[in-house]
């Protein structure tokens, strides 16, 4: 694995772009048995609009088809959130522009400490292997609730970069606060199981930057993962998000819907549901044309708050069947393990 936070965007691709014009000697000359060319995922998308309102009725069919999203795939898209357009169009263009820095700008945040609030890093892995597939991108990510803690924490550049991902943030916070009132609901715990834990929990918000690559078949963004959170809201700025099918055993391509958001499944709300609902496996492609970003906001219980298993869905055919854990808990297991060997399972390290 080749790390090097002192190299820009630009100084990424470039190099990464050296090691395309020798890729048939580099890397294995076909990657199809690892799946890099998967089908399309035909993934639930659910309306928000008919989550709140008058009629009892369009709520339960949504928390139903919330249910039924989480046990199959562990993954839905959303529309209707109430996010507006032109509050995700100006926060993916302040994530281009903050990528757009000169690298001076952007090492003032490098830090291979997974524990600082605010950090940049660079990831390049260009190593052959049977099962091992390359893949680079750049990240940016910072803490950001309580929001008044931690924006001025944020890059002061692009100007327009605390203004407009904070409106984000607020926005998306609320969102996340009503979906998981929604996915408790659909477990049986009712709507504000979680509210107020939640309502004091983490909120991190992780931006990849995943340069264009001219074979996009022979790397990744990022390789096989779930993520640690309760839950996780993605925004893209073009398509790139690929779900393991765990039923057909497949990779699949997340489809492109105008206006949507992507939900995942964590590995804390595996733990809550005791395995009712299952973090989703996932990782991020890159494209032959132009770089993409990602806006990752996960949400988590606070740093040192033990996420358990509801006790409601533990009985004597259910034992419980995952240890307790925190966000602290999981930035220690990311400290000590590396996700370069592609074998990053923090869900794997809780199971009993």
């Amino acid at each position: 694995m080749e790390v090097d936070h002192s190299l820009d965007c630009h100084s990424i691709e470039k190099k990464a772009r050296e090691k395309a014009d020798v890729l048939d000697g580099y890397i294995t000359p076909s990657l199809d048995h690892l799946g890099l060319s998967p089908a399309a995922l035909d993934v639930p998308i659910i309306d928000l609009s008919r989550l709140n309102g008058d009629d009892p009725s369009r709520r339960a069919i949504v928390i139903n088809d919330i249910r039924n999203a989480c046990r199959r795939f562990g993954f839905f898209q959303i529309v209707n959130h109430r996010i507006p357009q032109e509050i995700l169009d100006a926060v993916l263009s302040s994530a281009f522009k903050l990528f757009e820095l000169s690298t001076e700008e952007k090492m003032k945040f490098s830090s291979n400490d997974v524990h600082k609030p605010v950090r940049y890093g660079t990831t390049l892995m260009l190593k052959d292997g049977v099962d091992r597939i390359p893949f680079w991108r750049s990240f940016f990510k910072h803490y950001s609730y309580p929001l008044n803690d931690w924006i001025q924490m944020w890059p002061t550049n692009p100007p327009d970069y605390r203004e407009n991902m904070g409106k984000y943030v607020f926005e998306v916070r609320k969102l996340a606060l009503e979906l998981m009132g929604a996915i408790t609901e659909s477990l049986g715990l009712g709507k504000n199981y979680m509210r107020n834990k939640m309502e004091d929990g983490m909120h991190v918000i992780a931006i990849n930057w995943y340069p264009s690559f001219p074979q996009p078949c022979q790397m990744l963004g990022l390789p096989e993962h779930s993520d640690y959170s309760c839950l996780t809201i993605l925004l893209q700025s073009a398509r790139g998000l690929e779900i393991f099918d765990a039923e057909d055993k497949i990779w699949k391509i997340v489809p492109e819907v105008q206006g949507a958001l992507q939900v995942n499944v964590g590995d804390h709300l595996e733990v809550l549901s005791n395995g009712i609902y299952k973090s989703v496996n996932h990782r991020a492609t890159l494209n032959a044309e132009k770089p993409r970003i990602s806006i990752a906001s996960l949400h988590s219980l606070g740093m040192d708050e033990k996420m358990k298993t509801a006790k409601e869905l533990v009985n004597e055919d259910h034992p419980e069947r995952y240890k307790e854990s925190s966000f602290n808990d999981f930035l220690n297991y990311l400290s000590k393990n590396d996700i370069a060997e592609g074998k990053l399972s923090f869900i794997n390290a809780l199971r009993i």
